[in-house]
């Protein structure tokens, strides 16, 4: 469905990703994890066509996103950062509308199909009963449920998560995941994410992108990339991998920083 190939990205004359390449399958979880300053999110942002890349190609569904106008890349993919920002007055049910934006006409108001689209995206979230609400009133957690609602009122085939735990606690933290799996398993949305957390990415994910110094450093399934060389490797950190009862991923327990 999304295919990076051999893409560059530069800053200021200086290369930051190097001739990366990787392809996610229709209906995948794929995460993207690595050190800080890795080139993470430069690339997801290249994916979402919010960051120029110099060199490479990435494909939807074999078209070149380049030939694709702003308006059809919107109704195919929506891309939540790690802090979206919205009038602190807003309702929920108001910015879940804008979802609904790429799909209209300039100045062509919302109709009866896409409020019911409004609605059902309220209620795949859990946020029926706060619809009024602002969103400043809401928790962490919920806000964050809120910018997903209006990511599936935009009806994406793609949806691309830049870190979406930053600054949750941990319950917050499993709700969203949990979320973003059940989209995927109900609707078969593809997602793509930048993850911190290595356990996370093990438990939610189908394929695990690593990323160290702006190169594809590993991919696999978590089994195939969760490995004690590769925490080594890429982390500078000893560790032992376990494998828990209820989902069968692969569990990483660090130990101690590898001694250069």
């Amino acid at each position: 469905m999304l295919k990076i190939e051999q893409l560059s990205i530069s800053y200021e004359q200086k290369e930051v990703v190097h001739d990366f390449s990787f392809d996610v399958k229709k209906g995948e979880i794929l995460s993207i994890i690595g050190p800080n300053g890795s080139g993470k999110s430069t690339i997801l942002k290249a994916l979402a066509r919010m960051q120029p890349y110099q060199t490479g190609t990435i494909l939807f569904d074999g078209e070149n996103m380049r030939r694709l106008s702003s308006k059809q890349i919107a109704r195919k993919m929506c891309m939540l950062s790690q802090q979206n920002q919205a009038p602190t007055d807003i309702s929920v049910k108001n910015l879940v509308a804008y979802g609904r934006y790429p799909h209209k006409k300039w100045f062509e108001r919302l109709n009866a199909e896409d409020e019911n689209i409004i609605d059902w995206a309220l209620e795949k979230t859990g946020l029926s009963h706060y619809k009024e609400k602002p969103i400043a009133a809401l928790s962490g957690g919920e806000a964050q449920r809120a910018w997903i609602a209006m990511a599936l009122a935009q009806r994406p085939e793609v949806l691309l998560l830049d870190e979406p735990t930053t600054f949750l606690d941990i319950a917050h933290q499993h709700e969203v995941l949990e979320l973003v799996r059940e989209l995927n398993r109900d609707m078969g949305m593809t997602v793509v994410m930048v993850l911190h957390d290595l356990n996370q990415a093990s438990s939610y994910s189908d394929q695990i992108v690593v990323v160290k110094d702006g190169k594809r450093a590993h991919m696999g399934t978590p089994d195939e990339v969760m490995t004690e060389r590769m925490i080594q490797q890429i982390y500078r950190m000893e560790a032992e991998i376990q494998y828990v009862s209820w989902d069968g991923a692969p569990r990483i327990q660090l130990k101690n920083t590898v001694k250069a």
